[in-house]
């Protein structure tokens, strides 16, 4: 198993015996990846095979650089056990993140190490699909500059805002033509010649904060992520909620105030003409133009009309009144519909991401005061609202984790449908 990746060619080379050998490391990998380092018999009790050869199958792995030691475990009586875990750098994955007017892009490997840093890409991303040309001419660039053994990048992960749908990899809302019959993950996937994973970008945070954030080990959790719109990610039960088309989350298209401004999906009075990050700087621009006292007025005229949210949360920061008021307009209007969501969900907790966590106490406080005005004291009881941790790593770490599982799930796949296994074995699958 020098590489993750097997293709349908070399798979039928194998015997029935090697490719219940190398469905088994796949399986081993997978568990390693998920839960990081392992003893011999947490493997073999997870994997349900024999010690013998759960440990035969760790020294090939270790032989072929793939897992290492990594030092001792609990002991309830007796030696402490050896742990094994991923070793740094046996896969890699490239995460493209985009937002509205900037694309990120890093490169991180099997254990989330970010091996290339992250290089951003001023970009305003729209309908129109010319902007893939330079996203891929961007990425390998850092691909390249990267040094990594390209043998080893086992996929692409893209994350953007819109309507996407995950399945078909189609993103609804940008980059998209009615008259292109490729997907978009059919075209990104021929430029990189590599597996390409498409997410919506509230949704892969949802991921990441599941599996590495502060809702790891719950059950009922909704993440709002807002950064130029706002959006949620729903897992309820444990499960990552999408919905029939992928679309489960669109908060920011609920409609929220009567005969209100022109939302840009073609409707008036949603949610994100009130909370979102383009809400925050029309607010401020208008504002300061109407002749408002703050210190964003130092601002030239091109500065204001290229006002960010960072701007106005840098000046509350800084006791400016005028900026406070905004986000705290912002807060209380956005917990006016956080406390709809928690009588429909009834959620253990609440986590707040993007430029909400920024902010802080300046939108949370008036936030938490309105959840307490429009929810149920009985139902919002148990319900916590936090700020995010995981900072603008939660979505690089989100489509790190969409490739590789989707990846372990590929070749799982394609061996079991290859192979005449055994009953027991076939139950891997």
């Amino acid at each position: 198993m020098k590489s993750l990746i097997i293709d349908k060619i070399h798979l039928d080379l194998l015997s029935n015996i090697e490719k219940k050998k190398y469905l088994q490391k796949v399986r081993l990998v997978k568990l390693l990846h998920a839960d990081g380092a392992n003893s011999n018999a947490d493997i073999y009790n997870i994997l349900g095979i024999s010690s013998p050869t759960s440990f035969t199958l760790i020294n090939e792995l270790v032989s072929e650089g793939l897992i290492e030691k990594k030092g001792k475990g609990q002991s309830i009586g007796g030696r402490k056990p050896e742990l094994y875990s991923l070793q740094n750098s046996s896969f890699f994955v490239l995460c493209i993140k985009m937002e509205q007017f900037k694309t990120d892009i890093a490169i991180l490997d099997n254990n989330n190490n970010n091996i290339s840093g992250i290089n951003s890409l001023p970009l305003h991303i729209t309908k129109e699909k010319d902007s893939i040309i330079e996203i891929h001419e961007f990425a390998e660039q850092l691909i390249h500059s990267s040094g990594i053994n390209r043998n080893k990048l086992v996929g692409v992960g893209i994350s953007m805002p819109g309507l996407v749908d995950s399945n078909t990899g189609q993103n609804f809302t940008y980059l998209t033509s009615p008259k292109e019959p490729k997907t978009l993950k059919d075209i990104f996937e021929e430029k990189f010649q590599k597996p390409v994973y498409i997410q919506n970008d509230v949704k892969t945070n949802a991921l990441a904060e599941y599996h590495y954030g502060l809702a790891k080990n719950k059950k009922d959790v909704l993440v709002l992520l807002m950064d130029w719109g706002i959006g949620l990610g729903i897992i309820m039960d444990g499960k990552l909620q999408s919905g029939t088309s992928g679309f489960a989350g669109e908060i920011g298209h609920i409609p929220f105030v009567s005969d209100g401004e022109l939302c840009h999906c073609g409707k008036r009075g949603c949610l994100e003409t009130v909370v979102s990050g383009i809400a925050m700087a029309k607010m401020a621009r208008d504002g300061i133009r109407s002749g408002q006292a703050s210190i964003l007025k130092k601002l030239s005229e091109e500065e204001i009309e290229q006002i960010v949210p960072f701007n106005v949360i840098e000046a509350a920061n800084q006791g400016d009144q005028f900026a406070i008021n905004i986000l705290s307009q912002v807060g209380q209007s956005l917990g006016k519909a956080v406390a709809t969501l928690i009588q429909l969900f009834n959620p253990e907790l609440i986590i707040l991401g993007g430029i909400m966590a920024q902010a802080k106490q300046y939108i949370s406080i008036p936030m938490k005061h309105a959840i307490n005005t429009y929810s149920m004291a009985q139902v919002r009881e148990n319900t916590k609202i936090v700020l995010s941790e995981l900072g603008n790593d939660a979505g690089l770490l989100g489509l790190a984790d969409i490739v590789m599982e989707g990846t372990f799930k590929k070749q799982i796949e394609l061996v079991c449908q290859k192979s005449t296994l055994s009953d027991n074995s076939k139950k891997a699958c």
